[in-house]
């Protein structure tokens, strides 16, 4: 469906500018018109369901931006008046933050995370909340919150978790581009069963203070966003230490002679080597399997034209990398217990306290099975091994990288496309065949970008993970990479 205003419809970063310096734009009207698609696509239409709350001094915020543009003749900031939407487990001052959860109904923080007191010191209108299942804890939008949110490009078919709200509203074009955490890969999976541009970074390298946590030292905060430029336009605002969270020490490590933005604006494949994780595709004997595979062959045969080079590497026992080094069991409940004490006011006092009430909504098997994790991760052997068992992991994913001096690894973010709501039951969160884990148990950065689109019309991601601390790269290599498949459509939506 077309925007009321045509120049809204798939806008960037940069064309939000250009319209409100050349006076084509004013951020009052872009908010007006977001929140009028909201209006129509989210609550109404073909109910997408994504967002959980808007923030109601949107329009105020914009028109000061627009007051603060006639006076001054210049932007306020990079970011000026770009409309944002944020996970609903970030905390934004003044407006709900659920965290996915019907036993925190209600509760509203006084301050603002690190990374949104960012995105408006950077000139960004939050303009919203975005849905997730409980506590991050899904591959799917199942909450006791927000019930279920829909896919875009079939609302039939789920958007993904956990950032399930985000990556439907930014591919809707609901707002400019917006946040998602990924601890395993909810950042980057509903980014590619919504057709969008996701990023994971290195953990720390984005300060998570003022957000949730499943596994501490492996969460991330990162954009999601309709292109690459577009990411690292919101990376560039984000990245930095922060005396908060101490993780992001990880922020200094990282040798950053230029910007992202800076780094992106090379879209050439030419000398770059790209290493095809033949361990990471499905078996073509699976049709679900078989197409998302050819999206991401077709996809590779775009890089090459465009001048990579690509080389074939196997991790030698890929799955059983991952299901050593899955920490879920052994950190979450205590994790997200920490989450709550660190509100200083929440109203429950622990997950003990929300499952035994059975707040939580019952399709979430993780939950269900987080609760039998300890209530010190560090005195279980389990986890001392699965934390020894993770170095060996990175060891490999840098050893392939290393032994062919690859660029990245590339391979599809998810070995299925988006599930239909039925074939959700089909699944656990353990068993669900997303290869997003081989970068979050490694802590390495990673960007999953659009690959193109089934025959049953259904975005495919292909990913490429780098080095620690490496973002530069690995986005350098993204935005090239999406020049050369330009995968990206905006879905079609009825029923307005």
């Amino acid at each position: 469906m077309a925007s009321a205003n045509p120049q809204l419809d798939e806008v960037t970063i940069a064309g939000l500018h250009r319209g409100y310096r050349d006076g084509s734009l004013t951020a009052t009207a872009v908010v007006r018109e977001y929140l009028s698609r909201i209006e129509r696509l989210d609550r109404g239409g073909p109910r997408l369901n994504s967002i959980l709350a808007v923030d109601a001094a949107a329009e105020e915020t914009a028109a000061a931006l627009d007051r603060a543009l006639a006076e001054r003749g210049e932007l306020s900031g990079p970011l000026h008046g770009v409309p944002v939407v944020v996970k609903d487990n970030i905390l934004a001052a003044g407006m709900p933050t659920t965290f996915g959860s019907i036993a925190l109904d209600g509760y509203r923080s006084e301050r603002d995370a690190t990374v949104v007191a960012r995105l408006r010191a950077a000139g960004a209108i939050v303009l919203a909340k975005t849905t997730l299942p409980d506590w991050a804890s899904s591959w799917f939008s199942y909450s006791s919150q927000s019930e279920t949110t829909r896919n875009p490009f079939d609302p039939d078919h789920d958007p993904g978790g956990s950032s399930s709200g985000s990556g439907a509203a930014i591919s809707a074009n609901l707002a400019t581009a917006g946040l998602g955490t990924d601890c395993g890969g909810s950042v980057r999976l509903p980014a590619s069963f919504c057709g969008l541009v996701g990023v994971r970074t290195t953990p720390g390298v984005v300060p998570r203070t003022g957000s949730s946590w499943l596994v501490k030292q492996q969460d991330t905060i990162g954009p999601m966003t309709r292109t690459v430029e577009d990411a690292a336009r919101l990376l560039d605002v984000l990245v930095g230490w922060d005396p908060g969270d101490p993780y992001s020490a990880a922020a200094t490590i990282g040798a950053r002679d230029r910007g992202y933005l800076a780094a992106v604006g090379d879209r050439s494949l030419v000398g770059v080597r790209l290493g095809l994780l033949v361990d990471a595709f499905g078996d073509d004997g699976d049709p679900a399997r078989a197409a998302v595979n050819a999206v991401v062959r077709a996809a590779v045969d775009q890089v090459v034209a465009a001048g990579a080079e690509i080389v074939e590497v196997s991790i030698p026992n890929l799955m059983d990398h991952i299901v050593k080094t899955s920490m879920y069991g052994d950190r979450s409940k205590h994790d997200l217990d920490a989450t709550l004490r660190g509100l200083g006011d929440a109203p429950v006092a622990s997950m003990a306290e929300i499952h035994a009430a059975g707040r939580y909504d019952r399709r979430l098997d993780l939950f269900d099975n987080l609760m039998d994790g300890p209530d010190d991760p560090e005195a279980s052997p389990e986890y001392l091994a699965r934390f020894a068992a993770r170095h060996a992991f990175t060891l490999a994913v840098e050893q392939a990288l290393a032994g062919d001096r690859l660029d990245a690894l590339l391979f599809p973010t998810s070995q299925l496309p988006a599930p239909s709501m039925e074939e959700r039951g089909d699944w656990t969160t353990l068993t669900f065949p997303t290869n997003t884990l081989i970068a979050s148990q490694t802590w390495t950065p990673a960007v999953t970008v659009p690959g193109g689109f089934t025959d049953a019309g259904l975005p495919v991601g292909v990913e490429l993970v780098g080095r620690r601390f490496d973002e530069l790269r690995v986005m350098r290599v993204a935005g090239a990479v999406e020049a050369a498949t330009r995968a990206r459509r905006a879905p079609v939506l009825g029923g307005c």
